[in-house]
């Protein structure tokens, strides 16, 4: 907290500005020049908080990660911005004209629900991360339609607000929290949260057990540029009234969305032309029989996530190869087949294989790096570990 409060004073703001393009590679350099005329807890303060805004602008956006203030922690946690705007939007088509937001961290989610012109109050017991979302609407213009609030979320009063957005936080004293009763607070109680409400958005693990899904929810799982982010339960849409949980992966930027329709498993087939890797939000939701049924297509072996097909089908919910070889698993094999037509850029990729994708690399590429790529796809078909070679197909 102190450090914080020391940042947002004038001469910590000038700081701030003075140290923005710092390279690490000259931090000692810059704080021992720093010291000379500002305290050294200032100095140090300000460096962190340029690392950390360095760090942000992959999820914020380089013109708002300079305007913000972060904690480790925020940083490592908070929602990517294209996923928080996207969900913001959901709510405003919903309706929605305030939501509460319960663990709202450094508040990206408020950001991005205000910047939709929805009132927010934003809620988080820790007083260094609620004071840090305090600055950052500040900062950003937004104070006028969020609330910042330091308290526990289990005591807040949500009754004045169309929405809550939860939040609770999957990582402790060892890492990352599978259980989603060892969330805090727990899954169970930020579920009886959101039915309180008209409508209600639950931040989840991506790896969520199916299982474990509440009957009146709708789950969503959300990638971008290729890279599952979040998996969202949704209270009070179309797809959460039925009392039957429905699915749906939606893919980032677009939004491209993929809504389960409770298909059969696809059936194993030969493989074909070519081969359709499902993105991660579409295999996570467990529709890969709808990829499949896009394209005409079946499974190569029952157990994976890997679609053949011999048609040609444009999808933006899985990447298309054309498959030129089919070897058993054979490391001297792939190693001549990869000399003999000159191959320099080798692209691996696995489902089903014990095999690490770099070691195999290693072994297999020539020491004179040809000019020509492969794809090689580490995997079983029907059963039997297999080795498929191909090249992506232009979108």
């Amino acid at each position: 907290m102190n450090d914080l409060r020391l940042l947002l004073s004038p001469e910590g703001r000038d700081l701030l500005d003075e140290v923005r393009d710092t390279d690490p590679a000259d931090e000692l350099a810059v704080a021992t020049r720093l010291r000379r005329t500002h305290p050294a807890e200032l100095v140090s303060a300000a460096l962190g908080q340029a690392r950390l805004r360095q760090r942000a602008v992959a999820k914020f956006g380089a013109r708002d990660a300079a305007r913000m203030f972060f904690t480790p922690n925020g940083v490592e946690q908070a929602t990517r911005a294209s996923v928080a705007a996207y969900r913001a939007g959901r709510f405003k088509a919903l309706g929605v004209t305030s939501v509460a937001d319960l663990c709202c961290g450094i508040g990206g989610d408020a950001i991005a629900l205000a910047r939709a012109g929805i009132r927010v109050l934003a809620v988080d017991r820790d007083p260094v991360t609620a004071a840090a979302a305090r600055a950052n609407v500040e900062a950003l213009d937004l104070a006028d339609l969020v609330e910042v609030r330091e308290a526990d979320v289990t005591q807040v009063d949500t009754s004045a607000y169309d929405a809550v957005f939860a939040d609770p936080a999957r990582r402790g004293g060892r890492g990352r929290i599978f259980d989603p009763e060892a969330y805090s607070p727990p899954l169970s109680w930020a579920v009886e949260a959101a039915r309180q409400r008209p409508y209600a958005a639950l931040k989840v693990a991506p790896g969520i057990p199916h299982e474990v899904l509440p009957d009146d929810a709708e789950a969503e799982w959300i990638s971008d540029g290729g890279d599952v982010k979040e998996a969202v339960l949704w209270f009070g849409t179309a797809g959460a009234r039925d009392g039957h949980t429905r699915v749906r992966a939606t893919l980032l930027p677009g939004p491209h969305t993929l809504a389960g329709r409770g298909l059969p498993d696809p059936p194993v087939r030969p493989v074909g032309r070519y081969l359709y890797e499902p993105d991660g939000a579409v295999i996570r939701a467990h529709l890969v029989a709808e990829v499949a049924e896009r394209v005409d297509g079946g499974l190569l072996d029952a157990t994976i996530a890997y679609v053949t097909s011999d048609a040609l089908r444009p999808t933006p919910y899985a990447h298309a190869y054309e498959i030129t070889d089919r070897l058993p698993f054979n490391v001297k094999k792939l190693k001549a087949l990869l000399r003999e037509r000159e191959v320099g850029v080798l692209t691996v990729k696995k489902r089903g294989s014990a095999v690490e994708p770099e070691e195999l690399r290693r072994k297999v590429l020539p020491k004179q790096h040809g000019p020509h790529a492969v794809t090689v796809f580490l995997t079983r078909v029907d059963g039997a570990p297999t080795m498929l070679l191909g090249h992506p197909v232009a979108d």
